[in-house]
């Protein structure tokens, strides 16, 4: 589902962009699988290079996955294309109302070594963006990458 967009993170200082998408994400994990579906037909339709595509429907699919699991709705999925000079460049950017409370955890609880499959996310944003942060505002978490597409 589309809602309006909203002004989210650091892309607040850049010029409007020609091509923007901003998809409302449900807090389940399925919402991760229909959000990428949504996001490939936009990418296809914007004529987004195909490897690009891949790597943004990955970083999408990291970004999205960590909102829902480890942050409290509402959580929105802003895709854009900023007009930046002759430099064209992909804008992800999931915005969430911040982190789940950390709850204490037991000496029964599950171990850090359970866990070695949780925390690679952001090495794989990190890989794939030219850029990425985390702007941190009042109730809302914006994590952003830029993808590079070429000229």
């Amino acid at each position: 589902m589309s809602v309006p967009a909203t002004s989210t993170s650091d892309a607040d200082m850049t010029p409007p962009s020609r091509a923007e998408l901003v998809c409302a994400l449900s807090h389940i994990p399925e919402a991760v699988s229909a959000v990428r579906r949504r996001a490939r037909a936009v990418l296809v339709q914007w004529r987004v290079p195909a490897p690009t595509a891949d790597d943004a429907l990955l970083v999408i699919s990291e970004l999205t996955t960590n909102a829902i699991v480890h942050a409290l709705a509402p959580a929105v999925l802003r895709l854009s294309i900023p007009e930046v000079g002759s430099r064209r460049a992909l804008r992800i950017e999931v915005t969430d109302a911040g982190p789940v409370p950390q709850r204490r955890t037991s000496p029964d609880g599950p171990h850090p070594v359970e866990h070695k499959e949780n925390g690679r996310g952001t090495g794989i944003v990190a890989a794939l963006s030219t850029r990425h942060g985390i702007s941190r505002r009042p109730e809302r978490t914006t994590r952003w990458a830029d993808l590079h597409m070429g000229t």
